[in-house]
């Protein structure tokens, strides 16, 4: 059983994973007004993502005897225009997710929570991945632009990762 300071602090991180998924949804839908059916794509894979993560906490919990409490979840803000401003603001949004989670990490270690520690580094190493996922693609949209042709290839490019994003959803599911 998990501490209620530790409780409390994970509901906190499902509500962020929500958050998330709920940014993503606004982003997927802006760039799907703007004609960018892959990016909208992208961004609505990781809407589903952040629901997952959200789903694997609220688990834990239970499965911990925890009570899960959710609150509200606030509006996100509108969407920036451009592109390279849309995965900047992404970029940013995860680093706070990281620092969350490390926080996270830091109070389990310090009540010697190992079942939560272990739990965790999932999130850990998922962070890792999700900063540098959208730092490569700022990169490339820093260096094929955000209009005209460079647009149109990292569009391509992001629906085709939505699908793969998508199959991995489904076979993490099935886990």
């Amino acid at each position: 059983m998990i501490s209620d300071a530790m409780r409390t602090r994970m509901n906190e991180q499902i509500n962020r994973e929500v958050y998330s998924a709920y940014l993503y949804l606004a982003l997927s839908a802006h760039s799907e007004r703007a004609n960018l059916k892959g990016t909208a794509a992208w961004f609505m894979a990781k809407h589903s993502e952040e629901m997952s993560h959200a789903l694997k906490m609220y688990r834990y919990l239970l499965d911990q005897d925890a009570k899960v409490e959710l609150a509200a979840v606030s509006a996100p803000p509108v969407a920036p225009d451009g592109v390279l401003a849309m995965f900047e603001e992404t970029l940013a949004h995860e680093r706070e997710v990281t620092s969350a989670i490390n926080d996270l990490v830091d109070q389990a270690l310090s009540e010697k929570d190992h079942a939560t520690n272990i739990f965790l580094q999932w999130f850990v190493t998922e962070q890792i991945e999700e900063e540098a996922t959208v730092s490569d693609i700022i990169g490339r949209l820093q260096l094929f632009g955000d209009k005209g042709q460079g647009l149109l290839m990292i569009d391509n490019e992001l629906g085709a990762a939505a699908k793969t994003m998508g199959q991995a959803d489904t076979a993490d599911a099935g886990a």
